[in-house]
């Protein structure tokens, strides 16, 4: 962005002096310092041209390259709504739902995988039991997205109560791990931590190294808290999702 701006700087200082060049030049013949007017109207288009290219730039600054809301999430966006405030209050993390859904099946409803299905992936077994502690969102139906949605914010909410931790940040991570891993394996994670010296109330750098798990399953687990608090929350909130940021930026390695 500095480069940009000192070039551009560059370029508006030459323009004016090609504005000024016959001028100061009394002994040259206007009509041969014609062309020197001529390329200045192509100098102006380059700087704008910068310009523009570095407004843009900074526009999307904050946002991760290639990661974007699919347009089908915005059909989905006030059912979100409604059912994370119900479960979270008015200052329901929807955004942090929203990136996880996205994660989960980046919003599609016919989403598959081994051994999960639907919008918010749920094993067979997790979308039996959830309306014995949710019954108000009727029989597992994991193909319908309104069954999907209220699942998951009942699920989660269900998950994080159950989970003390050092921070917010650390307590949200630990729930995704939760979510994706089982809340089983959590509390053995945090109790193999604990043993190791690590801290047990902190996700990040301390219980997230320690586990006993398969290696692919170490992998997809511990990429999935952070992936969805550092890299896609962000996008939502970029976008205009309800939320704030659940990790503060630059804390977390």
């Amino acid at each position: 962005m500095i480069t940009l701006a000192v070039l551009a700087l560059m370029i508006l200082a030459f323009r004016v002096g090609v504005n000024h060049w016959p001028a100061m030049m009394d002994w040259a013949d206007r009509r041969d310092s014609a062309w020197v007017l001529d390329i200045a109207w192509w100098i102006d288009l380059v700087v704008v041209a910068f310009l523009a290219f570095g407004v843009l730039g900074s526009a999307h600054a904050a946002t991760p390259v290639g990661v974007q809301v699919p347009v089908r999430a915005d059909g989905y966006q006030k059912l979100l709504e409604r059912e994370a405030v119900s479960r979270f209050g008015l200052a329901a993390p929807v955004a942090l739902l929203a990136a996880q859904l996205h994660q989960e099946s980046h919003w599609r409803t016919d989403a598959r995988s081994p051994y999960a299905q639907g919008l918010a992936q749920f094993t067979p077994g997790t979308a039996d039991w959830i309306p014995g502690v949710c019954p108000e969102i009727g029989a597992p139906n994991v193909w319908d997205a309104r069954w999907s949605i209220r699942a998951q914010a009942c699920y989660m909410r269900w998950l994080r109560d159950r989970i003390a931790a050092a921070t917010p940040c650390d307590q949200w991570a630990m729930a995704l791990s939760a979510y994706n891993g089982g809340l089983g394996w959590l509390k053995r994670d945090r109790r193999l931590a604990s043993a190791t010296g690590a801290d047990s109330a902190i996700w990040f750098n301390n219980v997230e190294l320690h586990t006993k798990r398969a290696a692919w399953a170490f992998k997809e687990n511990r990429e999935y808290p952070r992936r969805i608090l550092l890299t896609l929350e962000p996008v939502y909130l970029a976008a205009g999702w309800p939320g704030r940021a659940t990790c503060e930026p630059g804390v977390i390695r």
